[in-house]
């Protein structure tokens, strides 16, 4: 269960469709319920039902009533959370285990209905860790009383949890740190990218670069969401310590703070910035390739929140990545280990300005890097990989769940697992 799925370019949605197609052809049943497109999209509509070898994908109605605000989007979450709700209530084909994401961030408590209700095991894939994003952006106090009570439900629903799924170390000790008697259910399984689909390509091979004239120049490239959550303002300062250098930054995508930061490039007269729509899925490989360098970003207060999915793509590319992050972050981490670029403080403008100084002279370090990012990425991050550990994961949480059976404690005897549904 998701509220974002393709066409819609959320990279929650994106996701979710590669996992499901790569669950298939392990040979599981998939269903898919999801909402219309309604967050980025250029289609306003797709099919009700549709039918991919061993994938059933259903969507609900739209709802896009002030989507583009945090108190819109928590009502339209709301909605879908309602229907997915009723879709539970409706159908028979629930499923031998629900895996639930946080799109919207209330739809893991369906989990514990479904559970309580009709027995079945879920799993909670946590992309965005809530209430701590709401926090973090300032939208509650810390010690606000819908905050400590959201909190209390996070923890009651993970308890009855088969497993919990988080994308990064860092998040894995965010939520043990709130439930500490939970920390051997919770799983880091990384997001991911495919190699076979995103290659490199030579700037002056590449259709993307030529139509929009990067080939000649220096690419530091952003692409993806530019929301509250990711830091646009040390990118900003870099730009600026750069105008006068041949070096052009392209951002690819939208969010929150697209607008305010494309106005404050044009107010400071920075020539050397350019804003690009998000891109169509088949165009991803181009798109991705056409840049020299690639940025990832979270903002300050925000590691274990939040992690990048942009990171894996870029990988993927086989360009070399500077990350923007805290000094912990995991993001440090893996760079450093997989020697495929470098990481920065919040706020070191000057040190990221002359990394893209170093590497716009130097080609033969571009390529070592960006080869050395790929390495890393076809030996961890590939869907086949990833898809291998989910499936491990859905079957140990249907086995546990028949477990108590045995001991004549609560358990769904009697029933077929060998089908994985995922609702």
């Amino acid at each position: 269960m998701t509220q974002f799925y393709p066409p819609d370019y959320a990279a929650t949605g994106q996701l979710i469709e590669e996992l499901a197609v790569e669950l298939g052809k392990q040979g599981l049943f998939v269903r898919v319920f999801t909402g219309q497109p309604g967050y980025a999209f250029h289609s306003h509509s797709a099919p009700a039902r549709e039918y991919f070898q061993q994938l059933v994908i259903q969507r609900s109605r739209a709802t896009r009533i002030w989507s583009k605000r945090i108190r819109g989007k928590a009502l339209n979450g709301l909605i879908f959370c309602l229907r997915a709700g009723l879709h539970l209530l409706k159908t028979s084909s629930r499923g031998d285990v629900l895996l639930l994401t946080t799109a919207p961030p209330f739809l893991p408590i369906l989990g514990y209905f479904a559970n309580k209700i009709f027995g079945i095991p879920y799993v909670c894939l946590i992309y965005d860790l809530y209430p701590d994003v709401a926090v973090e952006l300032n939208v509650f106090s810390r010690r606000h009383w819908l905050v400590k009570l959201w909190n209390r439900v996070n923890c009651h629903i993970w308890k009855q949890a088969q497993q919990i799924v988080v994308l990064s170390p860092s998040m894995k000790n965010r939520v043990a740190d709130k439930c500490p008697q939970l920390k051997e259910k919770i799983t880091v399984i990384h997001n991911w990218a495919d190699a076979n689909w995103i290659v490199p390509i030579a700037k002056q091979d590449n259709w993307f670069a030529q139509t929009f004239n990067l080939v000649d120049r220096f690419t530091v490239l952003y692409s993806g969401n530019m929301g509250r959550c990711h830091d646009v303002e040390t990118i900003l300062e870099a730009a600026q310590l750069l105008q006068h250098d041949s070096i052009l930054f392209v951002f690819i995508g939208n969010g929150a703070k697209r607008e305010a930061f494309e106005a404050r490039t044009r107010q400071l007269g920075l020539t050397n910035c350019r804003f690009l729509p998000y891109q169509d899925k088949q165009n991803l490989p181009y798109s991705l390739t056409a840049g020299d360098l690639s940025l990832v970003s979270i903002s300050p207060g925000m590691e274990g929140v939040v992690a990048p999915s942009k990171l894996y793509a870029a990988l993927a590319a086989g360009r070399p990545i500077a990350a923007i992050c805290e000094s912990q972050s995991y993001l440090q981490a893996l760079i450093a280990e997989a020697e495929c670029g470098a990481a920065f403080s919040n706020g070191d403008a000057m040190g990221l300005a002359d990394f893209i100084r170093r590497l716009s002279t130097d080609e033969l370090l571009v390529k070592r890097m960006g080869e050395a990012g790929r390495r890393y990425l076809q030996s961890n991050f590939t869907p086949d990989r990833i898809a291998r550990e989910y499936y491990k994961l859905l079957h140990q949480s249907i086995v546990s769940d028949f477990a108590p059976s045995l001991n004549g404690r609560n358990g769904r005897k009697g029933r077929e697992t060998n089908t994985l549904q995922e609702q």
